[in-house]
């Protein structure tokens, strides 16, 4: 067997067996087969694509291509939930702690802030001594305790997909949904989830801008989910406008407090209920979407939800007592407010602006070297549908370089879209696809 003849015949658009992407995968992986050669592989599949069945031996070539955690004899359904990146996108916080205290075991590994989207271990990391490196035996123990455990990727796991990303960034092939796909799938499994829910974002703020891209994507990463024998359901949601009222490392665990004691926005809840709900069903704790609802709504007004979160604080060397005297305390060093200059509805705050304001006063990076700061961000004081008149704040953002408060207030300024018609809202979830 040779790389050359593979690279062919995927540049043929021929259908490739479960023996030539093992052949493949393995000699990139041990060094036998050059660079050169899986860039070339990597273009043939970005142009002719792939079907979900070949998708589905490269995500389990990739899975074995490293560690597997074991989490055999952990009592309860596993499932993980995994969002493709949006602004204001807290669900992660709210949603681990709301599936434990329905029973659902959560083994979530999360990454961190990237381009205008945020990251949930740099939002994790404001929590006085919370600790997001975990070893498998605290990975374990917590599964066991509070039923979920945060963590970052391991460098064990899934070796190949480390070094294919890499390429592809170099080879402009990162966008083939089919190589997005078996990433997203070998990182999820090979961390030891049973099942996978996914938050596919559309809109302004998310990778995927309109209903093609987001559905195209949804329907790739269930179709090799089912292809490899698994349970997994795509939920697309709306991303046109922030998610919540914080954008921000520590306002966004403060929102998620407020959430857990059922005092969230009604956007980021209906994300959240839904995205739990699925993870009930995929999980067979509730057999229909309606009674996992309930479950899910009944857990956060018991307040069962809020006390496994502050369980996992504990078990992941977290404070809960300094955290909640943190509450509303923590800020940045300035405070500067944008207001209307004159009256109607806000009809539009661009999700993607919002994101790349936060970016520039350090709530998120540009480089994965880059730090980020865990005060600064950006409170919206009015959302889609509200009615304003001028001179309301329509947001407050907090910086920590005063430098920097003039360019972001023109930067929401810009966001940020009133008119003079009523806004009718629309929904969060635009549709669903399982295989469950």
């Amino acid at each position: 067997m040779r790389a050359v003849d593979i690279i062919m015949k995927k540049r043929m658009g021929g259908e490739l067996t479960k023996e030539e992407i093992h052949f493949l995968i393995t000699g990139y992986v041990d060094g036998s087969i050059p660079e050169y050669q899986i860039s070339a592989w990597l273009m043939a599949v970005y142009f002719k694509g792939m079907t979900f069945e070949e998708t589905g031996y490269l995500t389990r070539e990739m899975i074995a291509s490293g560690e597997v955690l074991d989490l055999e004899g952990i009592p309860g359904p596993l499932v993980d939930k995994h969002s493709t990146g949006g602004v204001g996108d807290k669900v992660s916080i709210i949603l681990a702690p709301l599936a434990a205290a329905c029973g659902v075991r959560v083994p979530m590994m999360s990454g961190r802030a990237l381009g205008h989207t945020g990251g949930t271990l740099d939002k994790l990391d404001t929590i006085p001594g919370f600790t997001t490196e975990i070893d498998i035996k605290q990975f374990r123990s917590n599964l066991m305790g509070s039923g979920m455990a945060m963590t970052g990727q391991s460098k064990e796991v899934v070796p190949a997909d480390k070094k294919m990303y890499a390429l592809r960034d170099v080879t402009a092939t990162v966008e083939s949904v089919p190589l997005i796909t078996a990433s997203i799938l070998s990182k999820k499994f090979a961390e030891g989830a049973q099942s996978l829910v996914f938050d596919v974002k559309c809109g302004s703020g998310a990778f995927m801008k309109n209903m093609e891209e987001a559905e195209t994507l949804a329907t790739s990463l269930v179709e090799t989910g089912r292809s490899l024998g698994r349970k997994v359901v795509a939920v697309i949601t709306r991303m046109d406008e922030p998610l919540g009222h914080m954008v921000g490392n520590f306002l966004e665990i403060e929102e998620s407090i407020d959430c857990l004691k059922g005092k969230g926005p009604d956007d980021l809840m209906d994300v959240t209920y839904r995205l739990t709900a699925w993870m009930l069903v995929a999980g067979g704790i509730c057999s229909d979407i309606d009674s996992a609802l309930a479950m899910c709504r009944e857990k956060i007004e018991s307040g069962e939800a809020w006390e496994k979160f502050l369980l996992n604080v504990k078990e992941q060397g977290g404070d809960p007592e300094a955290l909640q005297k943190g509450y509303g305390t923590f800020r940045s060093a300035y405070a500067v407010e944008l207001k209307a200059e004159t009256d109607g509805y806000v009809q539009e705050i661009d999700a993607f602006e919002t994101g790349m304001t936060g970016v520039m006063i350090g709530v998120g990076r540009n480089k994965t070297t880059d730090n980020v700061l865990p005060y600064v961000g950006i409170e919206l004081k009015k959302k889609c549908g509200d009615e304003v008149k001028a001179g309301d704040v329509l947001c407050v953002i907090y910086t920590e370089d005063e430098g920097k408060n003039a360019d972001a207030l023109a930067k929401m300024n810009a966001a940020y879209k009133i008119g003079p018609d009523p806004y009718v809202k629309k929904d969060m979830i635009l549709k669903e696809i399982k295989a469950i």
